[in-house]
């Protein structure tokens, strides 16, 4: 069996697994169905590999093969004893170590100096209303999932998201006003 670090998709594959035996179109729809999409980047054929890999790790097994009518043989996956002990590893570390992911942000910032101040305002009044759709998806999200009576334990990260969007959202506004007011010298 090889050494398989786990990637992001590789968690988001072993913890469907974890709720039931299931073939890789089946979690992709899934995937998609619960928008998490918005926290893992997944494409059919990339999860058909992470499965591939999760497999040639012995963390998943085929659980059966079926046909439906004309359509190909789809294999069934379940989760072995392995893969859900690297899934609550895995977790564990990503829940406990913090990571810098290097995002795209911080950095534009570091070096928006090198732009005059209003281009710089005018940007992020363009940010900020992406984030403010994203923060009104997502609550419209909550507002559905809550309405269906799912669990909030399930639907964590949303919270966490919003959390992170009106942050970002609070902190870019502070920062135009310096730069409007003149108090940061540009």
């Amino acid at each position: 069996m090889a050494k398989v670090s786990l990637t992001p998709l590789g968690v988001a594959a072993l913890a469907l697994l974890v709720e039931a035996p299931m073939h890789p179109y089946e979690m992709y729809q899934l995937l998609m169905a619960r928008q998490e999409d918005r926290l893992v980047k997944v494409r059919p054929g990339t999860l058909y590999h992470a499965v591939g890999r999760l497999e040639e790790a012995g963390l998943v097994e085929a659980a059966g093969i079926d046909r439906a009518g004309n359509r190909p043989e789809r294999t069934t996956y379940r989760i072995t004893g392995t893969g859900r002990e690297a899934l609550t590893e895995r977790l564990r570390s990503m829940l406990a170590e913090p990571v810098n992911e290097y995002p795209s942000f911080p950095h534009a910032i570091a070096e928006a100096h090198n732009l005059p101040s209003g281009v710089v305002v005018e940007l992020l009044d363009q940010r900020v209303a992406s984030l403010e759709q994203q923060l009104d998806f997502l609550h419209r999200g909550e507002e559905s999932v809550v309405e269906r009576g799912i669990e909030r334990r399930f639907w964590l990260d949303v919270k966490y998201q919003q959390s992170m969007l009106r942050t970002e959202i609070d902190w870019i506004r502070g920062f135009q006003d310096e730069l409007r007011s003149g108090q940061l010298p540009w």
